[in-house]
């Protein structure tokens, strides 16, 4: 059986779908419905999400389970690696991933993933540097890119 938890900041609303402990799904909402956060694993997923959005923290310990085909897969293995406060292009994304002409696949399985956040799909920008697509909307998008960058400028 799975569970739903809403974290929202002024900026951010986040949809979490739990299971047995482990995030299966977290996707952007307009607003969330009211419950109540019960159980250490739910307040420790608010925990760390809230100081990431607050700028101290640049990492998540926190189990996830993403599926997805193979290439989908590939692709947000890869984006585990770009780095806080950093971003790449697709173009540069499907060369790490040895599928130069690719960027239009990856830019797919970017729309596809279906833990934001956690896996940082917000980090890969255009190759002449405009933002792309993003599920939760280019505000957002924004709105993460610039978080880190702060943030990562005062590490």
């Amino acid at each position: 059986m799975f569970r739903i938890l809403y974290y929202q900041n002024p900026s951010i609303c986040l949809e979490i779908e739990i299971q047995e402990e482990t995030i299966n799904r977290i996707s952007f909402c307009e607003k969330p419905l009211n419950h109540l956060v019960e159980g250490a694993f739910e307040e420790e997923v608010i925990r760390q999400l809230s100081e990431y959005f607050a700028g101290k923290s640049q990492e998540f310990d926190l189990p996830f389970f993403a599926t997805g085909t193979p290439f989908q897969l590939m692709v947000w293995e890869e984006l585990l690696k770009i780095p806080y406060g950093q971003s790449r292009s697709y173009a540069e994304l499907a060369s790490l991933i040895d599928k130069p002409k690719a960027a239009r696949a990856v830019g797919n399985a970017l729309g596809a993933n279906p833990i934001a956040i956690l896996i940082p799909c917000h980090r890969v920008i255009a190759s002449d540097g405009t933002l792309g697509g993003f599920g939760g909307g280019l505000p957002v998008k924004q709105y993460l890119l610039a978080l880190e960058k702060r943030s990562g400028a005062d590490s």
